[in-house]
């Protein structure tokens, strides 16, 4: 058997980041982009990964989306690393390309593993969770603020699904990070959607880095209270509350407590100062946001469940009233989320 093929398909901050390190590493590994100024950069320049680490400077093999229909030949690893929203078109899109026993990644924010399996199939669907901060303003120049030593990742399959090779992509993800293999996948996911349903859209609403938002009065308490509706629909759903982010199994046993801890090491691990949630950085750039992936899941969810969830729902039409160009994110918006708290 010959070297793996693998692709990053979606060679944004996160996936380029995982992309330069794969290429450092000696691997066949080419990056698929929709943004064409960042592929061309790319290939005049090489890429660029500022980090507390230093600089990484790659050259690695590029590719247009509008360029994969010209593939001569199939990839045995698919990273996938759009937005929760592409997920599926972009499945499709890679699909064919993808080789019999192949194995495609959804590397994601949000529930997106079902999407890769009703698209691949079971046998070649793996899930995966990711913590890596990191933004990308300049085409093929990344500020990663997590660098390795900080970057963690989940993998698992899903039930019926290639438990057997879960280690084949916990290698790969190991040179951009610490990996944990994890029986359950769904639930694992479902716990960093908990943690992104604290942070990432009502930070950014604030219009705020995600430091100078926890230092304002209440906020917290907006955060811990997101993260509980979530967490209560997770375990309405069947999802069992697992340890995530490095934390240990005495440190969930609590139900009660669990947020909290998990916010309190997310900010001590994972978050750094200036450093600004992806929402935030869609919503200045012009593009829509995932927050129908991350707290509107949740807002759905416990909905069909029957658990309220009236903090998520202030955040979701918060951050839809921006997306339609009604509000700019600003401080002031926290005492409409603090109101949904009563």
């Amino acid at each position: 058997m010959g070297e793996q093929r693998i692709a990053v398909l979606g060679a944004g901050a996160n996936g380029a980041s995982i992309g330069a390190d794969l290429t450092a590493a000696g691997l066949d590994v080419v990056l698929i982009e929709q943004w064409p100024a960042h592929v061309e950069r790319m290939r005049a320049d090489g890429l660029r990964i500022h980090s507390p680490e230093g600089e990484l400077h790659v050259r690695p093999r590029t590719m247009h989306l509008c360029e994969v229909a010209e593939l001569k030949h199939g990839f045995d690893v698919v990273l996938m690393l759009m937005k929760a929203y592409d997920s599926r078109w972009a499945a499709e899109l890679i699909a064919p390309y993808l080789e019999h026993d192949g194995l495609m990644v959804g590397v994601q924010n949000g529930m997106t593993a079902r999407t890769v399996e009703e698209v691949v199939g079971a046998r070649r669907a793996i899930g995966s969770v990711i913590e890596c901060s990191a933004t990308m303003d300049t085409p093929g120049v990344v500020e990663r603020h997590t660098g390795v030593p900080r970057s963690w990742f989940a993998v698992g399959a899903l039930p019926g699904g290639p438990a057997e090779r879960v280690d084949e992509i916990a290698a790969l993800l190991h040179h951009s990070g610490a990996v944990q293999a994890v029986d359950d996948i769904q639930a694992a996911k479902w716990m960093k959607l908990v943690s992104n349903s604290t942070l990432l859209v009502t930070s950014a609403i604030l219009g705020l880095p995600m430091l100078d938002a926890l230092h304002l009065p209440r906020f917290r308490d907006v955060m811990v209270a997101a993260g509980n509706e979530a967490l209560a629909v997770g375990v309405a759903l069947g999802h069992p509350i697992l340890p995530i982010f490095g934390l240990q199994p005495d440190e969930v046993a609590d139900p009660d407590r669990v947020v909290d801890i998990m916010t309190d090491k997310l900010f001590a691990g994972f978050v750094v100062p200036g450093a600004t949630t992806t929402v935030l950085q869609d919503w200045r750039k012009g593009r829509r946001s995932e927050v129908d992936d991350l707290n509107g899941r949740v807002v759905a969810e416990g909905r069909r469940v029957g658990v309220p969830t009236p903090v998520n729902a202030a955040v979701v039409a918060l951050a839809h009233r921006i997306e339609r160009g009604e509000l700019e994110p600003d401080p002031s918006h926290l005492e409409a989320l603090v109101a949904a708290l009563t």
